[in-house]
């Protein structure tokens, strides 16, 4: 369910494509950019208990194409999310890159060699996660509890108590605090579990 509500990466972008930016209209686009996402996701997760129960898969497409392998609904879904993929990698893979340069060649001029070289390493590293990870849950797993709390929790807390020139006993710095820690906490205890779930495995 936080993968529904990851979208930073693709705020700055999105603002910067609007007829008229303003504030108002791009929270309008945010609300309804998650309240879309929490639908799907949550009608996705629904059915997919639902038809399976306990059984279900970390892949909910891998129980529904063993129940039902020559479905047409099955493989026209499969085709929607290849290409939701196609079209998605491009809009990830360009804050990554851009922030690799960033960290690792601010102070050079623009090359396209590191260009290059850093968008073939990046590709590569998917390819080979993509072929040798037995288990989707497992990289969902390590993202969600780590760069996904930090991103939902810990950074929006982080950045409000650094940026508000509020007293810190005032209510909205106290939530931030409540972000901050909480997502301190779940990520950590996340990620634990899931090394220990590792180790006994």
């Amino acid at each position: 369910m936080a993968f529904s509500f990851l979208c930073h990466t693709s705020i700055l972008p999105i603002y910067c494509e609007l007829q008229s930016p303003s504030k108002k209209r791009m929270q309008n686009v945010t609300n309804t950019a998650i309240a879309l996402s929490f639908l799907i996701y949550f009608i996705s997760a629904l059915f997919g208990y639902l038809t399976f129960y306990d059984q279900v898969a970390s892949d909910i497409l891998q129980g529904y194409s063993k129940y039902l392998p020559h479905d047409v609904v099955v493989m026209t879904v499969k085709l929607c999310i290849l290409f939701a993929v196609l079209l998605t990698i491009p809009l990830i893979h360009f804050p990554a890159r851009k922030a690799f340069m960033m960290i690792f060649f601010s102070n050079f001029s623009f090359s396209w060699i590191p260009h290059f070289s850093v968008t073939l390493a990046l590709n590569i590293i998917i390819v080979l996660l993509a072929i040798y990870v037995p288990d989707i849950r497992n990289v969902f797993g390590v993202v969600g509890s780590s760069t996904s709390t930090g991103l939902i929790f810990v950074f929006p807390g982080l950045f409000y108590l650094k940026l508000s020139r509020e007293d810190f006993l005032s209510w909205k710095k106290l939530g931030a605090f409540v972000l901050l820690t909480f997502g301190i906490l779940v990520g950590n205890f996340s990620l634990a579990l899931i090394i220990f779930n590792w180790v006994n495995k």
